[in-house]
């Protein structure tokens, strides 16, 4: 424990969920509907229908871990070791009931969508990836906000931009590395094996595991 004054390094898990094609969907339906909204008359009902998407996000993960933040089209959340996430298959279930309650959310966003222009009627192409990663982080005050700072944080974050989707497809996905596999002892006899690489930092074992 650090003395007062000084900062404690954590241990921790970290999952970040990012619905993929997010920023293309909103450009999309943007450019549909351009003129209506520089006019100030018409707020596409695809916003507040994603809005819903990423609060089921939250609600379903939020426990068992603590949500850091909305970080754009991704929900980043932790869980120290001290209070740690379910573990083994009991993690994978969790997962897959955020994915299931994403689903079923997908599907009443398009029921709901009283638009019927190509760009606000693809919003059910939208998938969700997960990346789960463990490892150490400082919390840091930043503008009044508590923010997980540290290289394994950052590494959690580069993960989003990986190499999945040549091993699955679009299909959704959770991609764990090898230190939050072992640490949570997840069982992924049949996922995938990826090594992701970034400048400045060693290569990143994990696997990949499809979730549809």
């Amino acid at each position: 424990m650090a003395s007062a004054g000084e900062q404690s390094v954590e241990h921790g898990t970290f999952v970040l969920a990012d619905i993929s094609g997010y920023t293309a969907f909103l450009q999309a339906v943007g450019e549909a509907h351009a003129a209506d909204m520089a006019a100030g008359t018409f707020v596409p009902r695809a916003y507040s229908l994603l809005t819903s998407l990423l609060d089921g996000i939250v609600e379903t993960i939020a426990p068992p871990f603590t949500l850091s933040k909305v970080e754009g089209d991704a929900v980043f959340a932790f869980a120290a070791d001290e209070a740690p996430p379910p573990r083994g298959d009991a993690l994978l279930d969790c997962l897959g009931g955020c994915y299931s309650g994403y689903r079923a959310r997908v599907v009443e966003a398009s029921e709901l969508m009283i638009c019927d222009c190509n760009a606000c009627l693809s919003i059910g192409e939208l998938e969700l990836k997960f990346v789960l990663h463990h490892g150490n982080y400082v919390i840091q005050p930043v503008a009044g906000r508590p923010e997980l700072l540290g290289p394994d944080v950052t590494v959690a974050h580069l993960l989003l931009k990986n190499h999945a989707a040549e091993l699955v497809g679009r299909s959704a996905y959770a991609l764990i590395t090898d230190a939050a596999g072992e640490h949570l002892e997840v069982p992924l006899d049949g996922a995938l094996p990826i090594v992701e690489r970034y400048e400045h930092y060693p290569p990143v074992p994990g696997r990949v595991l499809a979730l549809s």
